[in-house]
């Protein structure tokens, strides 16, 4: 374990490389896979990542939310990525995603040294583990080794979870991708660093239930959220998911959610629901369950997740360019 300074942030480093072992390994992928053939990919997109991060915090946010939207669709093949009409870009929830710049810049800066060898894919794997390290979270190590998908449709994005599912709706979403309840909490808790706009949860606010608001958000937030997001006001202003510390990645998203102060109401139903409140009280360690910690888990499912539905070997490309097919 070691640690150093960004912008006044401590980063912990935690190379959980021992708890990885069996997973680094899935679906061809491997840590070190471009060792030899491109030895400093993997430093340039973290570099890469720090200097945008830099000049704009938010973008941290921004990458591990791409990674999570391009996984849950085609499979971790960077598809999120590709431009043009009725692409997954142009679906309703990838419009405000952002951070495209930041992949096309380490892309530029990889093809100088090593042309195609580092797929897009692996970029975006990369950048998402170094958003989270500049954040203030822990590392983990990354497997690589995917190759580019050639497949982009916006139809294909209609099962990313939403704002207003349930929990059993977000666990079968999460199932059928090979992810368990622990890896819903723990990806779900990436949160912690990121904003929403007005327009996903301010009906929460003023019309849940009977003309009142919904009942499990804490009285003493409601007029916070409120001043934040006026009934007929702005849809498109954001705010901070984990109000208060939305740049920094650290378990203090838990603490919101017992509190009655998650944003999304599909999160603070992870509160609610027996099945998932558990996995919450243990990242907050709660009651001496002290058998979990989150930045360590978090690591674990995204590893899992970055290993869903990739393309290896001859299937898929290496991109010229993360946003078009060869």
């Amino acid at each position: 374990m070691g640690s150093y300074n960004i912008n006044g942030i401590v980063v912990v480093v935690v190379m959980v490389l021992g708890s990885l072992v069996g997973l680094s390994q899935g679906q061809g992928t491997r840590v070190g896979f471009y060792s030899t053939s491109c030895p400093r990919a993997e430093s340039i997109v973290q570099s890469t990542v720090r200097s945008h991060f830099q000049t704009n915090p938010t973008i941290a946010a921004g990458l591990l939310r791409m990674h999570f939207h391009d996984c849950f669709v085609e499979g971790c093949d960077a598809s999120i990525l590709i431009d043009g009409p009725g692409t997954e870009k142009t679906a309703g929830p990838n419009l405000l995603l952002r951070g495209y710049e930041v992949i096309d810049d380490a892309k530029r800066q990889i093809e100088a040294v090593c042309s195609g060898v580092v797929s897009c894919a692996d970029i975006l794997a990369l950048a998402a583990r170094d958003s989270v390290v500049v954040s203030g979270g822990a590392s983990w190590a990354v497997p690589t080794g995917r190759r580019d998908g050639r497949v982009s449709q916006a139809s294909a994005t209609a099962n990313l979870p939403g704002f207003r599912d349930s929990v059993d709706v977000q666990k079968q979403k999460f199932l059928d991708k090979n992810l368990n309840t622990q890896d819903l909490v723990a990806l779900v808790g990436g949160h912690t660093i990121g904003t929403s706009a007005c327009q996903f949860f301010r009906y929460r606010l003023y019309n849940f239930t009977n003309g009142g608001p919904d009942p499990t958000i804490d009285p003493a937030f409601l007029p916070t959220l409120r001043g934040l997001c006026p009934d007929g006001g702005d849809g498109t202003r954001r705010v901070g998911l984990d109000n208060g510390s939305e740049n920094r990645f650290d378990a203090a998203y838990f603490a919101k959610l017992r509190d009655g102060r998650g944003v999304l109401e599909s999160d603070q139903r992870l509160w609610g629901d027996a099945s998932t409140r558990g996995v919450v009280q243990r990242f907050l360690g709660v009651r001496g369950l002290l058998g979990l910690t989150f930045n360590v888990e978090f690591g674990r499912s995204m590893v899992k997740m970055s290993n869903v539905g990739v393309k290896v070997g001859t299937n898929g490309e290496i991109r010229r360019v993360c946003s078009a097919v060869n």
